[in-house]
Formats: C-alpha cells, sequence, structure tokens
C-alpha cells in the first residue's frame, strides 16, 4: 500500500521541490498541498495522511499550532521543513522523526524519508506522538509564571522562591511546599496550583504530588512493578504518568 503524505508550507516553491523529489518515491502517494495550517487541519481530517512534511514557519497558523490541533489518534508521521539555525534544530533532534533544512538536499531528503518509513512498518507511531507531544510543551511560548509564592504564617507573609522548591503535596484544600528543611503550607488546592506553576519547570506525577523537574533525579520500578520518582535529596514519590513521559520532559532541560 502506498504512503498517503500530506505537504505543508506557505510557500509555493516549496511545495513544488518536495513533489519534485517524491515523484522517484513510487511507494509515496500526494493526497493534498496546502498552503497553511487552517488548510492543512481539515486536511488531516478529511485525508487521514500517514505522513506530513510539515514547515515550521508559516504566518497565522505556524506548524507546531497546527499539531497541537490535531487529535493524537490523527497525528501522522512529521518530518520538519525548517530554515531553523543549528541551536534551535536540537529539540528536532530528540523529538521529530526527522526535519529537513532549506533549501533542501536530495539525499538528505531521502534520508528522512526512509526513516519514517522505518516508523510506520514499525508501528512505532505512538512513540513518536509522545515524543512530539513533548516537543510541542517545549516550543510553546513561555507564559508569565510566578517565580516564588507567598505564605502566611500568622501575621507575617514568608516568601518562597518556586526553585527552591523539592515537590508540592496536596493536604485536602492546602498545599504543602517541600523546600529543602523547611515545609510551608498553602492554603490552595493542588489543581489550582498548578495552573499557576510553568509546564516547564514542574510537573504533575500523581493526584496528590508536583514536582520540580530540576530535582528529579531519575525514575525507578518498585517490587509492585510500579515506578517511583526519584529526587536529589532521596525522596521517592509515587509516579501514575508513563515512565517515558517523564524521561522526554528531562531531556529539554
Amino acid at each position: 500500500m502506498k504512503i498517503r503524505a500530506l505537504i505543508v508550507d506557505d510557500e509555493p516553491l516549496a511545495r513544488q521541490g518536495i513533489q519534485l523529489l517524491l515523484q522517484q518515491e513510487l511507494d509515496i502517494e500526494v493526497v493534498e498541498e496546502c498552503a497553511s495550517g487552517a488548510e492543512a487541519l481539515k486536511a488531516v481530517q478529511r485525508e487521514q495522511p500517514a505522513l506530513m512534511f510539515l514547515d515550521v514557519q508559516m504566518p497565522k497558523m505556524d506548524g507546531f499550532t497546527l499539531l497541537a490541533a490535531i487529535p493524537p489518534e490523527q497525528m501522522p508521521v512529521v518530518i520538519f521543513v525548517t530554515a531553523y539555525d543549528q541551536h534551535a534544530l536540537k529539540a528536532f533532534e530528540v523529538s521529530a522523526t526527522d526535519y529537513l533544512l532549506k533549501p533542501l538536499k536530495p539525499a538528505r531528503f531521502r534520508e528522512a524519508l526512509q526513516r519514517a518509513r522505518q516508523y510506520l512498518q514499525s508501528r512505532d507511531v505512538d512513540v513518536l506522538n509522545q515524543r512530539l507531544q513533548a516537543l510541542l510543551v517545549a516550543s510553546k511560548p513561555e507564559t508569565s509564571y510566578p517565580s516564588q509564592l507567598s505564605v502566611k504564617i500568622g501575621e507575617r507573609t514568608v516568601f518562597v522562591k518556586l526553585h527552591d522548591v523539592d515537590y508540592i503535596e496536596a493536604a485536602a484544600n492546602y498545599v504543602i511546599l517541600h523546600a529543602g528543611t523547611h515545609n510551608h503550607v498553602l492554603r490552595e488546592t493542588l489543581t489550582n496550583l498548578e495552573t499557576r506553576l510553568s509546564p516547564k519547570a514542574f510537573l504533575r506525577v500523581n493526584r496528590s504530588a508536583i514536582v520540580n523537574l530540576e530535582r528529579v533525579t531519575g525514575v525507578k520500578p518498585t517490587p509492585r512493578g510500579e515506578h517511583v520518582i526519584v529526587l536529589k535529596n532521596g525522596k521517592e514519590i509515587a509516579l501514575t504518568r508513563g515512565v517515558r513521559e517523564i524521561q522526554q520532559r528531562l531531556e529539554f532541560l
């Protein structure tokens, strides 16, 4: 069966260049070309492509915004087409199927295409999509998040710097900020506090705990077949999220 492919790029010449390179690939069928992210989103829903060549920098809806709008079950294997410099490509190296730098080179194009074939043949697309979701988290513009929290202790107000916090524990309608040898009680639910914390720095690992990713040293299995997060201070916290997701998040620190 042929691999159904979608080409997404706002530049006509770039789309034409990919089409020309694909003419030599008999197992690839281009089902549609799209000049915008909005067009591509409709095409993904309509055509269900297995592969997508995606320009990162497009007006209105860029490549990352498009990917964030595609449901995971409809996500094709993605080959990024980008003019980013080498420093910015670090994230792609760990999260994308592959990436192509403009102007495209035929040998590099064939290499990226073969890598995509391998993912599709092994049906390891779910793993790839998890890595892609981690890339989307890392690529989002940083919202303004607080660097410290104010905690009332009697008549005093103490300011706890978030980078000093090891982990945060739920206690009914309160949370406990564990920062070194100090514990601070804050009247707020864990769910509300989670929305105020940077997702790049903090991650909720179970119903009752959020960890500072900078304090994580690893993940280890338990005799019961479960896993725990291990912090620098030796504290172990039960993990109910996927181990692979934690590993991917830590790659971007």
